[in-house]
């Protein structure tokens, strides 16, 4: 069966349903067959973990693309992208042998940044492009030829599916969701240069609120590399609230080995840019994402407005 193998001793097994893929938030859907087994992990059905790489094409015909944008066409200034938007895998990397339960949590995805770059682009008319396979798979916010692009673990979970890739796995990855992703995003970003448009780089990401044993106070962070235009306003702002404590790039920085969309979409076009950090406790329901992206339109509004002013 495809995405699923069996081992040569009893086990539990975890078996895609005919169409996995999460609709309107729903979570995957699998259907386990128990059997007797002697193996400590077997219960976990991650046991013997072993990937369908029998045909050469990773992505299904049946599965969703590794990009979705929303306004392409949008009216606004502002350019979102939310590269951890997502946390499907494709089928054939069955689960990438991580429990269901794994895949809910921060390693998987960003929680909650989805609906907000969604809200952020209906309130502005912006363009919006998000990441639909899971970072687990491979990480559209770091080089391809970093090691944590395709983790063997992380934070303290092993991820079964990334360990012993031949240099074949990491190219069908590469090809077929890194890749796509990132042309997606050239080709929009040429065709409003071509058009002499005025394009303002907006990176959408969220944090977890405690990682490895270290719990973290701040409910957003603004981070930058060698470009600091944007961030040092929306700084001014979010300090100005008065009820948040902000992160100057923390609880990440940008640089070259950590992020990818930034330093090669934003830096050499010489583009206004923020990575933005939200929380996730604050935004994992609709209510949170609702409200933050109230906050966060109103304040990358008048952002946007004092950049202007300083360009002249």
């Amino acid at each position: 069966m495809e995405g699923a193998a069996l081992c040569s001793h009893p086990r539990t097994i975890a078996w895609p349903l005919s169409d996995p893929v999460r609709r309107g938030g729903a979570r995957l859907g699998y259907r386990s067959t128990r059997r007797p087994s002697r193996d400590p992990l077997a219960s976990t059905g991650e046991a013997c973990f072993k990937r369908d790489m029998s045909t050469a094409q990773l992505l299904a015909t049946d599965e969703l693309p590794p990009v979705r944008v929303l306004r392409a066409d949008g009216a606004s200034d502002l350019f979102l992208t939310a590269d951890h938007a997502g946390r499907d895998i494709p089928r054939r990397l069955a689960r990438l042998g991580v429990p269901e339960t794994e895949l809910t949590r921060h390693i998987a995805w960003d929680i909650g940044i989805r609906g907000v770059t969604e809200r952020l682009s209906a309130a502005f008319d912006a363009t919006a492009v998000f990441q639909t396979y899971s970072r687990l798979v491979i990480d559209c916010n770091r080089d391809p030829d970093v090691a944590s692009a395709i983790p063997e673990i992380s934070e303290h979970t092993p991820v079964q599916g990334n360990i012993g890739l031949t240099e074949a796995d990491k190219a069908a990855r590469i090809a077929e969701i890194f890749t796509p992703y990132h042309d997606r995003i050239t080709t929009l970003l040429d065709t409003r240069a071509a058009a002499g448009r005025r394009t303002v780089y907006i990176a959408m990401h969220s944090f977890t609120p405690t990682f490895k044993g270290e719990n973290r106070a701040m409910e957003i962070g603004v981070l930058y590399n060698r470009d600091t235009r944007l961030a040092a306003i929306l700084l001014d702002l979010l300090r100005a609230e008065g009820d948040l404590t902000v992160g100057d790039n923390a609880p990440y920085a940008v640089s070259d080995l950590t992020d990818y969309g930034v330093p090669r979409h934003a830096e050499p076009r010489g583009l206004a840019h923020v990575e933005v950090e939200i929380r996730q406790d604050l935004i994992a329901d609709a209510a949170g994402e609702t409200a933050w992206a109230e906050r966060m339109a109103r304040l990358l509004a008048a952002a946007d407005a004092r950049l202007k002013a300083a360009s002249g």
